[in-house]
């Protein structure tokens, strides 16, 4: 159920709202034969706002919801009335999403805390009324300005998932299970590769009521970089995690080639990872003495590790610890200039013809069932 629950990418047709245009009405009352213009301004149209929200962790609420649209801008009145501005449109997103254009692949925008706000798609601003062109040698203008149009395009929303810990590992090598044992989240669990198929995500609880997030993407086999097996489809949900916890079970050939295999395929995919922060967790240590777990610690990769087994719970508080103790380090200081320098950073635009969507788009435009609306009449009703 969660698989078909998991949407990372979605593809809508967004558009803001028009400008109302300007009133050119004449005041007429009686015994008021020259009342002069009295038209109001039109409304703004409405905006396509992002909002950041932490209670969503998926794109399912968008997936079925097509076409966004804001409202347009009322035209102005007699009597100096000003048209009632459009509704603006706000669309709720998960943090860590990231919007392109649909057509260009063009970066737009990227939506990282909770209630952050970007306003994607900016309203048309109302026409002016005549009254806002009388002067003294032009005291009965007879004419008002339009309202500006609105804006219109398909965008592609793209999530990368922000957790502080992501689990990294060939499949079938225990990254699921760890995280059902030390997490209230229940993934897909069996005894074939490519169990997971979707990320998972998972608060683990520590002690003092502190916490932390941890992530659990589908296996990495190699070749991935190249787009064997799940490919780089997930590969991108580890990009903003703060620490990368390797998971090898202790039955495998040679840990120390696995892991290299594994660091490998993230350098190829984003070189970038290659500065983030590893563990190694040694997992399934249950069918290992401590013989046999001294003769392997002396060939492991030169990065902080630790014997685990979910069944037997050995080794998590250890777990724990560790990964605390890397995240409370240098982390805060780490975000902090994160933030700082976000918006400095330079976003690789996206490739469209990788993106892969579960349903076929119509990219045919929305029937537009809004009426021109610009008759210039001299004495608006």
């Amino acid at each position: 159920m969660a698989e078909a629950n998991f949407v990372d990418y979605v593809k809508i047709y967004c558009r803001s709202g028009k400008g109302g245009r300007g009133s050119s009405h004449f005041r007429r009352e009686k015994y008021i034969p020259k009342g002069g213009p009295d038209g109001g301004d039109g409304g703004d149209g409405g905006d396509i706002i992002l909002r950041g929200d932490r209670n969503y962790w998926t794109l399912l609420h968008l997936r079925f919801q097509r076409h966004i649209r804001a409202e347009h801008g009322e035209p102005g009145g007699g009597q100096k009335r000003y048209g009632k501005k459009g509704e603006d449109q706000i669309i709720p997103v998960p943090c860590g999403t990231i919007a392109y254009d649909a057509e260009t692949g063009e970066y737009i925008c990227d939506i990282t805390d909770h209630g952050e706000e970007v306003v994607l798609m900016k309203g048309g601003r109302g026409g002016l009324g005549n009254t806002r062109f009388k002067t003294s040698t032009n005291q009965a203008p007879r004419y008002a300005q339009p309202g500006e149009p609105y804006e219109e395009r398909y965008v592609i929303f793209e999530l990368k998932l922000l957790a502080d810990v992501g689990l990294v590992g060939f499949p079938n090598a225990g990254k699921s299970t760890l995280l059902s044992v030390v997490s209230a989240a229940k993934p897909k669990i069996a005894n074939y590769p490519f169990t997971t198929l979707v990320p998972n995500l998972g608060i683990v609880n520590y002690r003092d009521f502190k916490s932390f997030v941890m992530a659990d993407i589908p296996g990495v086999i190699e070749g991935a970089s190249e787009g064997k097996g799940l490919g780089t489809r997930f590969l991108r949900h580890i990009e903003r995690n703060s620490l990368l916890l390797f998971v090898i079970p202790a039955d495998a050939d040679d840990i120390k080639a696995e892991y290299n295999i594994l660091l490998n395929e993230l350098v190829q995919y984003n070189p970038e990872l290659a500065d983030k922060k590893r563990l190694l967790a040694i997992s399934k240590t249950d069918l290992l003495d401590d013989e046999l777990q001294e003769e392997i610690s002396k060939d492991l990769p030169d990065i902080p590790y630790v014997f685990i087994s979910a069944v037997t719970n050995t080794g998590l508080t250890e777990l724990k610890d560790l990964i605390w103790k890397e995240l409370s380090s240098d982390e805060i200081v780490q975000l902090k200039e994160v933030k700082q320098e976000r918006d400095s950073l330079v976003h690789r635009n996206l490739d469209i013809q990788s993106v892969v969507f579960d349903d076929d788009e119509d990219d045919d435009q929305p029937d537009e069932d809004d009426t021109d609306d610009e008759e210039n009449s001299f004495y608006d009703e």
